[in-house]
């Protein structure tokens, strides 16, 4: 007996293959630093529990577990119970039933010993990751095909930095230097839906998983990559962006005083007594700052933007997009845009979403010359 593949599903079939889309996907797990340094922390498991180590023999098991976790000199210290182990996995029966101080996680807790205090290893899921991501990124009230494109984009990134960091303790920080987490308790219902409606879905570049970069606001022009790391793409080369103008991060202004700035360079591997005057020595074509001289009483300092902007704080100091001007003990630095300006513009994706435009056309705008959302293999 001879078959047909019924029009619509040999359609949705054709589709799939020629946007280079696979039908099914794998599941992936990330390991997401929460706390570094820490010598103790209250914990709380709903349901059965078990703490294994590296091995994954069970050191101890339990129900209902309401503790303080604490440092201890061969391990910690859970429930009273000293685990001699200097790593150890808290893994609940329910995945969905771990609280650290005063948040929420799902999947697994992963503790790990060390001079400087215990550091927290969230090992979960990555969808569910990215559920607890997106709040943090973007807002649950934007257009849902920009949340869609965050969320690709989001598990695209988190995916290169899985594989770059695999043989590290950890793939990703739950702050602005990986993407802001917040675990269970962020998790909304719009951004959630969005997650689901891409699941497995990321951007792949000459079948290889992008560098899907992303930040607030580009301020009318996104960077290219290779000006900030080694990283030679087509699709981030930058592109012009028209899109974010109304973005309350389009201009911003900063007054810092001149001892503010010599303590954040004294407190990085910089040594200033006096600062004489701050000058921008060179920008590049998108107008962001390559070099800046710091002119001291002793010897001038020629530092790198990027490096500037990270010693005063990428949130003081916004963008590399700026001016400044000296008066008296203080300086006034006026810019454009929030972020490095590397990949996808969220404010740009806010409003192209509210003219129409989908999560894939987005996608295609910020990272061009020949990508394809694909499913995680």
């Amino acid at each position: 007996m001879r078959y047909r593949i019924p029009i619509i599903i040999g359609f949705l079939v054709l589709a799939s293959l020629i946007s280079g889309r696979t039908l099914a996907f794998k599941d992936n797990y990330v390991r997401i630093a929460i706390m570094k340094d820490v010598a103790a922390f209250d914990l709380s498991v709903s349901g059965a529990y078990q703490v294994v180590d590296t091995n994954n023999t069970v050191l101890a098991r339990g129900s209902n577990l309401k503790t303080k976790i604490i440092m201890a000199p061969k391990g910690f210290y859970i429930n009273s119970l000293n685990i001699e182990e200097i790593k150890a996995t808290i893994k609940p029966r329910n995945p969905d039933s771990i609280r650290i101080n005063d948040r929420r996680f799902r999947g697994d807790i992963m503790l790990i010993g060390k001079p400087s205090g215990i550091l927290v290893i969230n090992f979960l899921n990555l969808e569910d990751y990215l559920k607890g991501v997106l709040y943090h990124e973007i807002s649950h009230y934007w257009p849902i095909e920009a949340i869609k494109a965050q969320a690709v984009v989001s598990r695209t990134f988190a995916l290169y930095q899985s594989a770059e960091n695999k043989n590290k303790e950890y793939d990703m920080t739950c702050d602005i230097y990986s993407q802001m987490y917040g675990g269970r308790t962020s998790e909304r219902w719009r951004t959630s839906m969005a997650v689901d409606k891409t699941r497995g879905q990321v951007i792949k570049y000459q079948g290889a998983i992008l560098p899907a970069y992303f930040h607030a606001t580009c301020g009318g022009s996104t960077e290219d990559a290779n000006v900030l790391w080694n990283i030679d793409l087509v699709p981030l080369k930058g592109v012009i962006c028209n899109f974010c103008k109304k973005s309350p991060h389009y201009d911003w202004t900063t007054i810092l005083t001149l001892d503010a700035i010599k303590s954040a360079l004294n407190k990085s591997k910089y040594r200033v007594n006096i600062i004489r005057n701050i000058v921008i020595k060179e920008r590049n074509k998108t107008n962001r700052i390559n070099k800046i001289e710091i002119i001291t009483d002793a010897k001038n300092i020629d530092i790198s933007g990027k490096d500037f902007r990270n010693i005063i704080g990428p949130n003081v100091i916004k963008s590399l997009n700026f001016g400044l001007k000296i008066q008296d003990e203080n300086v006034e630095f006026q810019g454009i845009g929030w972020g490095h300006g590397v990949g996808m513009c969220q404010w740009g994706a806010y409003f192209m979403a509210r003219s129409g435009a989908s999560y894939e056309e987005i996608i295609q705008y910020y990272y061009p010359g020949g990508v394809q959302i694909g499913y995680v293999n």
